[in-house]
């Protein structure tokens, strides 16, 4: 017989049984108690502790229950057989996902930080009644299951809201509610079942797009683009058997151009003819600081290949986690049922704080502020730039709500943007978003997040790290 050496807290709120039982536990789990050790009778016990034997019943029983002990009736309990703590494998360290893309997650953005709406200019006062309105009518639901489509009348929103501001004329019924850009990839790949084909992308491109074409075991065949966009004719030449082609007509990302009407054709063109799908990633939605943004793509399809992606991350805010799907009408039935089994819409109360957001008018009105406040900062950070005159940093473009600017080829982006950090920046390297071999060389500026009293501090600080 096994003796265990137990040390009771009287005086504790804990419960006398609940304590034996977690000393034992620990004494199995750290190896301490043997695999068939028998342990002290519950008289045994009882007496060692000075304690009732039921209490020890309590914590015998908890333990058999929970697959710790075994009992044996006359003959007593012993430790379950199981695997000895040196074999059982260690703890993993707790990495968070994608760290040469994420540096931190549930911090406030920094200076340059690409892919977050403004933190000074959220409007936090209305939002927060906006939610608790939604969070009330979520609480006073049935208990029963939602829509996994997503909530209806968010679909009915979003469905008015593309077919003023992108063109696109489809029915709630086409729109599915997904956990952000991420869960709208996911759902789109899983209902094409295009696990395993081949897709275009641009080249450069979004890195998380790229990942989760390589966790669905798609292969990637990076395109070209140029001042119109993808380069449509170099890639069918590419990859001819390319079952799916994922692009951002509207602003492309990271640089910018809006692909013209003529590669838009032909993408729709190749997609009828080879019988392949369009995923049409809106990332900005409307949100273009110079001019009117283009029509989606998705508005000139008539032969139902192109789903039309939006995500509210960078027009309200990425803590939502909140994005949608619209699928041509042939695809709802399946759409719908992957949904059910697979990816069912978020929380509720996140989904109707967003359809009151729409249906208010508070989303175009938080959109026009939002143009007006990033073309400025981005104004002053061109200045900013043009005053510092580093030789090390060249403006390229503006392109969406960034500025792009190449580095010094002595001086790789990643190194740059590494050096920038120290000093509370978080500049984006250019070579991230690259598929070729010899990827292109430069840094992407957010502008959304640019203290303009600061901002001749921040550009003298990223000429440093630029700097030899």
């Amino acid at each position: 017989m096994t003796t265990v050496s137990i040390h009771l807290d009287r005086a504790a709120r804990m419960p006398l049984a609940t304590q034996i039982y977690r000393a034992v536990r620990d004494a199995i789990e750290t190896g301490r108690l043997d695999p068939g050790a028998k342990l002290p009778s519950w008289r045994d016990m009882a007496a060692q502790l000075g304690v009732s034997r039921g209490t020890v019943r309590v914590a015998y029983q908890r333990l058999i229950d929970e697959q710790f002990a075994v009992g044996a009736g006359a003959a007593g309990t012993r430790v379950a057989e199981g695997p000895s703590p040196s074999s059982a494998p260690l703890w993993p360290p707790d990495v968070p996902p994608l760290p040469e893309l994420f540096h931190t997650y549930g911090t406030p953005p920094l200076p340059f930080q690409m892919g977050v709406p403004s933190q000074d200019a959220f409007p936090f006062k209305l939002w927060s009644r906006v939610f608790a309105r939604a969070a009330r009518r979520a609480a006073a639901l049935p208990v029963s299951y939602p829509d996994p489509r997503g909530d209806p009348q968010l679909r009915k929103e979003i469905a008015a809201y593309v077919g003023i501001a992108r063109g696109l004329r489809c029915s709630p019924a086409q729109v599915f509610i997904a956990a952000g850009y991420s869960g709208a990839i996911g759902l789109a790949v899983r209902a094409l079942q295009v696990e395993g084909s081949r897709a275009l992308i641009e080249d450069p491109s979004f890195p998380i797009t790229r990942k989760a074409l390589d966790l669905a075991s798609i292969t990637v065949t990076a395109v070209p683009v140029d001042a119109e966009g993808l380069d449509v004719a170099s890639g069918v030449r590419r990859a001819q058997d390319a079952a799916l082609a994922i692009v951002t007509p509207g602003q492309h990302a990271p640089l910018g151009m809006t692909m013209s009407l003529s590669r838009r054709l032909a993408l729709l063109a190749w997609a009828r003819r080879s019988d392949a799908w369009i995923i049409e990633d809106d990332y900005l939605s409307e949100l273009q600081l110079t001019g009117r943004a283009a029509p989606a793509l998705a508005s000139l399809d008539h032969g139902g290949r192109v789903l039309h992606i939006g995500s509210f991350s960078k027009t309200i805010s990425p803590v939502l986690r909140l994005g949608f799907v619209v699928a041509p009408i042939e695809l709802t039935g399946r759409f719908g049922d992957v949904c059910a089994c697979l990816a069912p819409a978020p929380a509720l109360a996140l989904q109707g704080s967003v359809a009151e957001f729409l249906r208010e008018g508070h989303y175009i009105r938080h959109l026009r502020r939002m143009k007006r406040l990033y073309a400025s900062r981005r104004q002053a950070l061109l200045e900013g730039l043009a005053q510092v005159g580093s030789e090390s940093l060249k403006v390229e473009a503006t392109a969406g709500l960034a500025v792009i600017v190449s580095t010094k080829a002595s001086l790789s982006d990643v190194e740059i943007a590494r050096r920038a950090r120290s000093f509370g920046l978080a500049p984006s390297p250019l070579s991230q978003w690259c598929v070729r071999s010899q990827p292109w060389q430069g840094l992407l500026l957010g502008v959304t997040n640019l203290d303009t009293r600061r901002l001749a501090q921040y550009c003298r600080q990223l000429a440093e790290a630029a700097a030899q």
